[in-house]
């Protein structure tokens, strides 16, 4: 007789709470300004007129037609979906500032536009690279997954992402065997995010993984949220999600993804190494020097919950760390 034996974050697909709200419009901007040539970076989000900044809007997105993408039955939760009015209005994105509640991350961050937006692939590769972002999107698999997400400062929400596993673009960059680590970078643009007028943090926003973590099945990129494209306070137009670690390990907003030997040194690590270290994996046992990670704050329903070892994705990731002795793998 066969037996499945449900893994500990899995929930039927029925019992995940349906998108019931949609994410509050009045921080977009209107106007229908017509789609850009794909260029560099530098060139998108510097400089561009007033009436081009309704390319900030995810209503506008060249990739739209994309969406919804099915549903991965494999990535299921044991908690509800956080709505999206509430996740769409509870973000961590420094550049744009640091308050992150009462939409003020959203407003400021829906003045970036979405196209021409670049993404150079470099380093240890056959042939570097650099390659727009509706190329990439829609020349990889996408797919939605629910995820938990878990913040460092111990609050947590369930997100139906919308994207691609890393391995895929791993796969299609065709690193060569001298790298070892995959570096990803963000955004540089004061006009845009004025957290980088002032020197307090080390711009960009950088951050990686090994080679073994990007190409396990959990690593996802992602280009969506809820069935459509992200706005751009989740990271549009292409971030990461790796559920299994604190979530200043999700790069967003990223244009430069670097195959490299030498471990990279993350933003957080290079402001507070003690704290914040490269692994950032999910531990309930290991405290942050000024709080526990025992619990969480779900986000979605104020309720407080036993953190779970590697976010609830032991049993897929656990494997990766075995062998590593001396290293610091829960900050």
């Amino acid at each position: 007789m066969f037996i499945r034996r449900r893994r500990p974050w899995e929930l039927p697909e029925s019992a995940a709470t349906p998108e019931s709200v949609y994410l509050s419009r009045r921080h977009l901007i209107g106007g229908g300004a017509g789609l850009l040539a794909l260029a560099g970076l530098g060139a998108s989000v510097g400089g561009l007129p007033a009436e081009a900044q309704a390319v900030g809007d995810p209503a506008t997105d060249p990739t739209r037609d994309l969406y919804p993408a099915k549903r991965n039955p494999t990535f299921t939760l044991d908690r509800p979906v956080t709505p999206e009015e509430i996740s769409g209005n509870y973000n961590n994105f420094y550049e744009f500032g640091s308050e992150r509640r009462n939409y003020q991350i959203a407003d400021i961050a829906a003045r970036m536009p979405r196209r021409p937006w670049t993404v150079k692939i470099d380093g240890l590769v056959e042939q570097p690279r650099e390659v727009g972002i509706d190329d990439i999107i829609r020349a990889m698999p996408l797919e939605e997954r629910l995820y938990r997400h878990r913040c460092v400062e111990a609050w947590s929400m369930a997100v139906p992402w919308t994207g691609f596993p890393v391995r895929e673009l791993v796969a299609w960059a065709r690193p060569l065997s001298g790298a070892k680590y995959i570096r990803m970078e963000t955004f540089v643009n004061p006009k845009v995010a004025p957290a980088q007028n002032g020197f307090v943090y080390p711009w960009p926003y950088v951050d990686g993984l090994t080679m073994a973590e990007a190409t396990n099945d959990l690593a996802f990129f992602v280009t969506g949220v809820y069935g459509k494209p992200a706005p751009n306070q989740y990271g549009a137009p292409l971030r990461l999600a790796v559920p299994w670690k604190y979530g200043f390990k999700s790069v967003k907003s990223i244009v430069r993804i670097s195959f490299v030997a030498e471990r990279p040194v993350g933003l957080w690590e290079q402001v507070q190494g003690s704290e914040y270290g490269f692994w950032a994996n999910v531990n309930p046992e290991v405290p942050h020097r000024r709080w526990s990670q025992a619990s969480e704050r779900d986000i979605g329903t104020g309720e407080r919950r036993p953190t779970l070892l590697y976010n609830g994705y032991a049993e897929q990731v656990a494997g990766l760390y075995k062998d590593m002795k001396g290293e610091k793998l829960f900050m």
